[in-house]
């Protein structure tokens, strides 16, 4: 305010030549600068343009560079006005190389479909994104040669279903296709492989990913029964991440309620007597297992940990541990806060820490550039950034602004149909919600 001030004395002190000649000189770096930044949007546009048009190009080391470039891009820039021109390209070209690829080209297509998904937000496109990859991933997951690749496969999945899935089966769908990469006798021609400690990882955060978008009343019981065994015998593996990975999952669990569907059998009996002996055992079986968890997490949350093991991946698992404990005994989820520019993200709940952790670490370096200009994760989490970039708007062009600020648009409406979502979710959360103090 001081600096406008000064600037304003200065000026009046001017004579006439000289305002007009600060006002011609500012016009001028003004229109300097504007066309810079056009000439810099226009470079980019025909960088990705050639980056699509390598990967037509036989040579997978090609392919693999075209893909990293525009990984790139897209972490640099929100590209809505590339996606809107190329998406169909892109998305096939993605597929090609899944299909075909190396194991390090399938682990960049991965991400490019991921950030792909992303950047086009919920709609028709993300619909089609996911009804396409799902063959093509599945197959890849079959070969599980390397734990990079598999995990980037799992990644991609959680993704494109988180923002294009329209219906609690299509999320589900997924969720049972990531279940059976560690659970191979769910599906057939499967390969029986043991997991890696990363593939299991990586399976477990994408599935809890997906967990946070359907809520428990929507869960098929006979698909996930047995589920919470499952992951309390994880607690107890030798690599941390897993069991980090494995009490999120279990905490999520337990916020999403109808315990039921993840820890007993659905016994389809119709003798009324029969069904209340078995209710009463199924009782006694959740809080069994809910004691069980319960006393390895009190022990996870104060391991003193084994020799050579990484202070701070101790004091991870210690501090996670911690806030699992509070939340199965007092009922309190952790609360988090996130610096993202100059702006604070706070979250209050597992499903939200979770899906926030998930797309950091998916989005890597380009992760504070979609918080800050990504409307889809600006619905997600409920955020809006006070400050913009001064660039953001002298970008957005016509078809963008059609895109994104007609209230009749396709993504438009698709924004309103997850904000919906989300507000049925809390409300199901809330119908579902089981404490320490609780009865089952």
């Amino acid at each position: 305010m001081g600096r406008k001030s000064s600037q304003r004395k200065n000026a009046v002190m001017l004579d006439t030549d000289d305002t007009d000649s600060v006002s011609s000189s500012s016009t001028s770096r003004s229109e300097m600068i504007v066309s810079g930044a056009e000439e810099v949007q226009v470079d980019k546009e025909t960088l990705l343009d050639q980056c699509v048009d390598a990967l037509y190009e036989k040579r997978g080391s090609t392919r693999e560079k075209a893909l990293a470039s525009i990984i790139e891009a897209f972490n640099s820039d929100i590209q809505h006005e590339f996606v809107e021109k190329k998406f169909a390209t892109l998305l096939q070209q993605c597929l090609n190389s899944i299909k075909r690829g190396s194991s390090k080209e399938i682990t960049l297509a991965s991400h490019v479909l991921g950030i792909l998904a992303l950047t086009a937000g919920p709609g028709n496109k993300a619909h089609e994104m996911l009804e396409e990859s799902v063959s093509p991933i599945r197959e890849a997951l079959k070969s599980r040669s390397e734990a990079s690749k598999i995990s980037s496969l799992l990644e991609c999945l959680a993704i494109i279903t988180f923002v294009g899935s329209e219906e609690p089966e299509e999320t589900e769908n997924s969720m049972q296709l990531m279940w059976q990469v560690i659970h191979p006798k769910i599906g057939p021609n499967v390969a029986t492989a043991k997991p890696s400690p990363p593939m299991i990882t990586a399976m477990v955060s994408a599935w809890s990913f997906l967990l946070t978008t359907v809520g428990g009343l929507a869960l098929n019981p006979k698909i996930w029964q047995g589920s919470i065994s499952y992951f309390s015998t994880l607690l107890d593996k030798d690599d941390r991440a897993v069991r980090i990975a494995a009490g999120e999952a279990l905490a999520l669990v337990f916020e999403v309620g109808s315990l039921e569907k993840f820890s007993v059998e659905d016994k389809g009996s119709s003798d009324s007597s029969k069904d209340e002996v078995n209710k009463s055992k199924d009782i006694l079986h959740i809080q069994g297992l809910r004691a069980k968890v319960l006393n390895q997490v009190r022990s996870l949350s104060v391991e003193a940990g084994g020799k050579g093991s990484a202070k701070k991946d101790l004091n991870s698992q210690r501090n996670t541990f911690r806030d699992i404990l509070e939340f199965l005994e007092e009922g309190y989820p952790p609360e988090s806060s996130m610096k993202i520019g100059g702006d604070s993200l706070t979250t209050s709940t597992w499903r939200r820490l979770i899906q926030l952790n998930f797309l950091k670490h998916f989005l890597g370096g380009g992760f504070v550039k979609h918080m800050q200009e990504n409307e889809f994760l600006h619905d997600v989490f409920g955020f809006t950034p006070k400050k913009k970039l001064l660039s953001v708007e002298h970008r957005i062009s016509g078809t963008e602004k059609r895109l994104y600020k007609s209230p009749n648009s396709v993504a438009n409406k698709a924004r309103t149909q997850f904000r919906n979502k989300q507000r049925m979710l809390s409300q199901d959360k809330n119908v579902g919600y089981y404490t320490a103090g609780d009865e089952v």
